[in-house]
């Protein structure tokens, strides 16, 4: 599989060094263009692979995939630089915020489309994300696709409709998710623990917490409710947690994040 990569930011690394990890591609066969020459020089020497200053090798790379990893407020000028360039056998996958496949389809009318909302633990092995795809994207289009993104977690397939949720959701859980590890850390500052200590306890706690979801199938309330003794320890944290709207927040936490998604595609 030969792939490429328009933008050599942190979230583009991610998935190709997830590939590469897993043998899914040889570095010779990822191909990345970034307009700073410092940083294509940094990825070069990090992972061997191909790193240019410009997006020549579209055309002549022989691509299976090409991904668009560059920022919303720049995606339209680069589709645009790059219309009538790209084969129309490659598929085109985006990771870009608010862009939807319709408007990806102005630029490239003949190729098959993915639409993919990553996050950011890509970085180390354990994002989750979801993807859409366009009529004339079929199964063996999003094969390679798909593979990728489970080297570097989990993926979905979803209606494009629900990718602001998701957005909402997974593609800003992580800063709740942090926010919420440097809560419990202080709670254990304020409780007598040592700094690093805490954040060790609450991180892993959270991580253990998460894979008993994923691992058993059981639903959260029930694990909850496993670790929660008549009149205990656990019952009297929920209790107050439970007062201060700690899931309200969290629920409007998500709904607020998806209207700004869908905001951003406007």
């Amino acid at each position: 599989m030969k792939i490429g990569f328009i933008g050599g930011g942190s979230m583009g690394e991610a998935i190709f060094s997830g590939a590469l990890a897993k043998g899914l591609v040889a570095p010779k066969n990822v191909f990345v263009s970034e307009i700073r020459e410092d940083r294509c020089k940094e990825l070069i020497k990090e992972h061997g692979i191909n790193a240019v200053t410009d997006n020549a090798f579209v055309k002549t790379a022989d691509l299976d995939l090409l991904f668009f990893a560059v920022k919303p407020q720049v995606v339209t000028e680069v589709m645009a630089s790059l219309k009538g360039k790209v084969p129309e056998n490659i598929t085109i996958a985006s990771i870009v915020a608010g862009f939807p496949i319709k408007s990806i389809e102005e630029y490239f009318p003949k190729n098959p489309i993915v639409r993919i909302m990553p996050n950011t633990p890509l970085a180390v092995g354990e994002g989750m994300s979801a993807y859409a795809r366009n009529e004339k994207a079929t199964k063996d289009n999003v094969k390679g696709i798909r593979d990728i993104l489970y080297a570097c977690g989990q993926a979905v397939e979803v209606k494009e409709s629900m990718l602001d949720a998701v957005t909402g959701l997974s593609g800003s859980g992580p800063a709740y998710g942090f926010l919420m590890i440097d809560a419990l850390a202080d709670g254990g500052v304020a409780a007598g623990l040592p700094r690093q200590t805490a954040i060790l306890l609450a991180a892993q706690t959270m991580l253990g917490a998460a894979k008993m979801v994923l691992e058993t199938g059981k639903h959260p309330d029930v694990l909850r409710d496993q670790v929660t003794s008549p009149a205990g320890t656990t019952i009297a944290g929920v209790r107050v947690m439970e007062q201060q709207g700690v899931r309200g927040a969290l629920i409007d936490a998500v709904m607020a994040a998806t209207e700004c998604s869908k905001n951003l595609g406007k």
